[in-house]
């Protein structure tokens, strides 16, 4: 039996709580059963900054580094972000619809926002990624599952073929599938 006080509308107790102002509602009748797992990071290759933070934030100063000028303007979140040291952020309540998966589809429904929890896991899509972001990845996933009807896991490039790539090669699925203990999901690989 799932245990109740670790979550309350949405959010998940024990991990920081960064809110983001980059989220709407779900449809009526969204089943959330979808997890993608996405990677970032900010400048691309420089890890431990506040940039991915400030971003999901729109508290990223634009003129910082000659990369942010393309991402201007850019109004986008996540539910959660686990840095390269296992520590797990969250952004937007898991109630409503983070802004993470853009155009996409999986299983022929269109629109993933409408029903997955989007996970950002601190790195570059191909790169490899730490032994703490499994054991986080699969924590949170294992307890995601125990409070919504989750039934796959899918990378971004899974959702958004030919438009995103990340993960990408470098993430562990077997990996990802033996730290899930059988839990019972699908991972779309």
């Amino acid at each position: 039996m799932p245990d109740p006080t670790l979550w309350r509308d949405g959010w998940l107790s024990g991990i920081v709580h960064r809110p983001s102002p980059n989220f709407g509602p779900r449809p009526a009748q969204a089943s959330i059963d979808l997890v993608v797992v996405h990677s970032i990071s900010l400048p691309p290759g420089e890890y431990g900054g506040p940039q991915v933070e400030q971003l999901f934030t729109n508290q990223l100063d634009w003129d910082a580094h000659p990369y942010f000028t393309a991402l201007r303007g850019l109004e986008v979140s996540s539910h959660f972000f686990i840095r390269r040291t296992g520590e797990v952020v969250q952004f937007v309540s898991c109630d409503a619809r983070a802004w993470h998966a853009g155009q996409s589809s999986f299983q022929g429904r269109p629109n993933c926002n409408d029903f997955s929890i989007g996970i950002e896991l601190e790195g570059l899509e191909g790169s490899r990624f730490e032994t703490p972001q499994y054991h986080a990845l699969s924590d949170l996933i294992e307890s995601i599952a125990a409070h919504y009807p989750l039934k796959c896991v899918a990378g971004h490039e899974h959702i958004a073929p030919g438009r995103k790539a990340d993960p990408g090669p470098g993430f562990d699925w077997p990996r990802l599938a033996e730290l899930l203990h059988g839990t019972p999901l699908t991972l779309a690989v």
